[in-house]
């Protein structure tokens, strides 16, 4: 996880929001599952939601904070913006009559993870399953982008690189390359925070453009 301490700062929204990176591209899908993990920049999503609910009003979106993620944003925050509760990506304490994590894979047409966090996606890519939304993005066929967000140093570190690879051979996965960013703690720009969201919808599009089997993404770093 990206701790306050040395993690990167989130590029502020208004960083982003020139018209290439604001401009939604088309969305040819009903339901989103979004998924926000822990790294800084997640303290940014509830301008990322309102963007998806301006962007596509007709888009039903559902939204999933990790543990890690309540660092930094809370459920409380999103859900007047989601207009719904916001869900978090633990395993129910009591008796479930359905499970979440199939409930997740059935629903789900396309997932965004944004940010991805560094701990995320080496759990993904090594096929641990320990929570609800891990476990249905192992199991799941549906487009997944996913947007990265990095440490100083962390786009160089051979762990991430193989993770990296790994992922980018899943057939249903794009990974979205990292921005340069503020760090929080060197006061350079030497972390890398995720992309602008209007990229990874982009990159599900492309995912459900590409022949059946075809194999995913994982783009070239900036």
């Amino acid at each position: 996880m990206h701790g306050a301490h040395h993690g990167p700062r989130a590029a502020a929204p208004d960083d982003q929001c020139t018209p290439t990176a604001l401009r939604p591209p088309p969305c040819g899908v009903q339901r989103l599952l979004y998924v926000g993990t822990g790294a800084l920049s997640v303290a940014h999503a509830p301008f990322w939601l309102n963007w998806l609910r301006m962007s596509y009003p007709s888009l039903d979106v559902r939204t999933v904070l990790t543990r890690s993620a309540e660092r930094f944003v809370t459920p409380g925050a999103l859900a007047p913006i989601a207009r719904q509760e916001v869900l978090r990506d633990a395993w129910p304490d009591g008796p479930v009559v359905h499970a979440p994590h199939v409930e997740f894979t059935e629903w789900a047409q396309a997932v965004v993870v944004h940010p991805a966090s560094m701990h995320f996606l080496a759990r993904l890519a090594q096929g641990l399953a320990d929570t609800p939304v891990l476990l249905a993005l192992q199991c799941a066929t549906v487009p997944v982008a996913l947007a990265p967000s990095l440490p100083p140093g962390g786009l160089a570190s051979p762990a991430y690189r193989r993770h990296l690879a790994a992922l980018a051979e899943r057939p249903n996965m794009a990974i979205v390359p990292p921005v340069p960013g503020l760090s929080t703690t060197t006061g350079r720009t030497d972390a890398a925070v995720a992309a602008p969201l209007g990229e990874l919808m982009a990159a599900l599009e492309r995912l459900r453009a590409a022949p059946d089997g075809a194999a995913g993404t994982a783009e070239a770093p900036r």
